[in-house]
């Protein structure tokens, strides 16, 4: 199991994937608007989402963890 973190602080503007979604390393799971830019975060491994640790519209730091995928 592992978490996706926040690669930099910002507002989640839209999560992409659901809890049973499979992804693919690379996929986006989250965009990050910060700074009026919209920031992809990216799947690090292949799996299955667990769980979706966050909100669209809230606002997270650097290194939050975001998804759970296993």
């Amino acid at each position: 199991m592992s978490e996706i973190q926040a690669h930099i602080t910002g507002t989640v503007w839209k999560i992409e994937v659901n809890p049973g979604d499979a992804v693919e390393e690379g996929d986006t799971v989250v965009i990050i608007e910060s700074m009026k830019m919209e920031m992809p975060v990216e799947a690090e491994d292949d799996g299955v989402v667990k769980q979706i640790l966050c909100t669209e519209g809230q606002a997270v730091d650097e290194g939050d963890a975001l998804v759970v995928v296993e």
